[in-house]
């Protein structure tokens, strides 16, 4: 019988470090999660805060209009059609979940990349949502005046309803991220930091080439896009 130290260098010889979230992807995560953080504290601040809250609106729009844009042009895993899966597909992989021979997946999974498509539109309504939106003190959204005073204050309670969707979401993500690293002994954080995880080496994977410099180009798209429609 093979012992404990010769199990794992079988492991570690049959498994490769494999390249699947490219910088663009690792970065915006990041940054929308700093984002997100920095607009609900500052709208539970309030007051001057408020000023805070809108730029930080505004970047979050400008990294959704990016991540739209990469999710069609960008590298193979950060591309929607390498994890958005029809509903079959969705139940086929919820109901092996606790099995041994529970299929891994190097990018998201099916049920995984359903929730990174509600997350996107939950936030895309409340930074669309937020630039119409008034407070009847002395914040009101850049494109306020383009909606009349009840159509904005609708939107306003959208804005303030759909806050407890994201904090849903973000709360049922974290613990997903928990059950995979605690029960399914699959890290998904450090590939999200390094972008490399390991994975079976008989298991081909190629990896797309660097595209930094499309990348700033539709980060910086996005950037001017929201720019001029809030100015």
């Amino acid at each position: 019988m093979p012992n404990t130290a010769q199990k794992q260098e079988k492991g570690a010889q049959g498994s490769r470090m494999i390249m699947i979230w490219d910088r663009p992807t690792r970065l915006f995560h990041w940054a929308l999660v700093l984002l997100v953080t920095t607009s609900f504290v500052t709208a539970k601040i309030g007051g001057n805060a408020m000023r805070y809250h809108m730029w930080s609106g505004f970047s979050i729009l400008a990294l959704l209009i990016f991540r739209l844009v990469w999710g069609i042009i960008g590298s193979r895993y950060a591309r929607f059609s390498s994890f958005v899966r029809g509903p079959t597909a969705v139940w086929r992989y919820t109901r092996s979940l606790m099995r041994p021979d529970h299929p891994g997946h190097l990018g998201h999974n099916p049920l995984g990349g359903w929730s990174i498509i509600a997350m996107l539109l939950a936030l895309l309504l409340q930074a669309v949502t937020g630039l119409f939106a008034n407070d009847e003190i002395f914040t009101q959204g850049p494109l306020y005046p383009w909606v009349s005073n009840p159509t904005s204050r609708l939107l306003t309670h959208i804005h303030h309803l759909n806050q407890w969707v994201i904090l849903t979401l973000i709360g049922l993500h974290v613990l997903a991220v928990f059950f995979y690293l605690l029960v399914k002994r699959d890290n998904l954080i450090t590939p999200m930091i390094t972008g490399a995880k390991p994975w079976h080496a008989g298991l081909e994977a190629p990896a797309d080439a660097p595209r930094t410099t499309v990348a700033v180009i539709v980060t910086i798209l996005s950037a001017a896009a929201v720019y001029l429609l809030v100015r």
